[in-house]
C-alpha cells in the first residue's frame, strides 16, 4: 500500500485537507493509506474547530512514502515551522510528491525549494515579502491555480479541488478520465456535471 503524509499545522484548513484526502481513498480504491503528521503530539484544531491528533511528529515520520502534502493554514509563518524542513529536504531528495497549498506553498518557496521549478501560490508578492525568505524563484512563478512541475505540487488557497486534482494524477492514483470526472462534479455540482461523469456512476452504485 502507498502512503500520502499531509502535514498539519494548528490552524491547518480543513476543506483543503478533505478533498485531496477523501480522493485518493476513494479513486485509489484501497492502494493508498493517508497519515497526518505534525510538529509534536499536541492535538491540532482547524480553522473550521475540528481536533485531530496526527499519526506522527515530524521526528518519527516514516521514510517509506509516497507523497507528502503540505496543508495550508495561518501557521506556516511562524518560527517553529522550521522543524518542518528536515521532512521536505528527504522528500525533495529521495524524488517523491511534495506538495503544498496557500500559505504551505509560501513556505516551501522560503526555503527556496521551489526556486527551479514552475509554481503558483495567493500572489507573487506573498512568497517574495516571507520575512528571512530564501527565494530567488520570480521568474518561475505562475498564475494558476494549480501546478505540477518535477514532481512539486503547489496551488492557491482558492484551488482545494485543482490542487487534488495534481496530487491525484501526480500518484497515478486513478484513470485519467476518472480523475477529471471528480474533479468536474465537485467543481461544476451534481446536475451540470456531465450525465456520463463515471464517478457520478461509482458513487450511486
Amino acid at each position: 500500500m502507498k502512503t500520502v503524509l499531509l502535514a498539519l499545522l494548528e490552524q491547518y484548513a480543513d476543506w483543503e485537507a478533505a478533498y485531496v484526502s477523501t480522493a485518493v481513498h476513494m479513486l485509489g480504491q484501497g492502494k493508498f493509506a493517508v497519515k497526518t503528521v505534525s510538529l509534536s503530539k499536541e492535538p491540532i484544531t482547524s480553522i473550521g474547530g475540528i481536533h485531530a491528533a496526527a499519526d506522527y511528529t515530524v521526528d518519527s515520520a516514516p521514510k517509506n512514502y509516497d507523497a507528502l502534502l503540505l496543508i495550508g493554514g495561518m501557521r506556516w509563518r511562524e518560527e517553529r515551522t522550521q522543524k518542518m524542513i528536515p521532512l521536505v529536504e528527504h522528500c525533495v531528495k529521495s524524488g517523491k510528491i511534495l506538495g503544498g497549498i496557500c500559505d504551505a506553498a509560501a513556505f516551501l518557496a522560503s526555503i527556496g525549494v521551489l526556486d527551479s521549478v514552475k509554481h503558483t501560490g495567493n500572489r507573487l508578492s506573498a512568497l517574495e515579502e516571507w520575512q528571512g525568505t530564501k527565494y530567488k524563484g520570480a521568474e518561475n512563478f505562475q498564475a494558476r491555480q494549480a501546478i505540477c512541475d518535477k514532481n512539486i505540487i503547489t496551488a492557491n488557497g482558492a484551488a482545494p479541488l485543482e490542487f487534488a486534482r495534481e496530487v491525484l494524477t501526480a500518484l497515478h492514483a486513478a484513470e485519467e478520465t476518472l480523475i477529471e470526472d471528480w474533479y468536474s462534479l465537485h467543481k461544476l455540482g451534481y446536475y451540470n456535471a456531465s450525465s456520463h461523469n463515471q464517478f457520478v456512476k461509482m458513487m450511486e452504485e
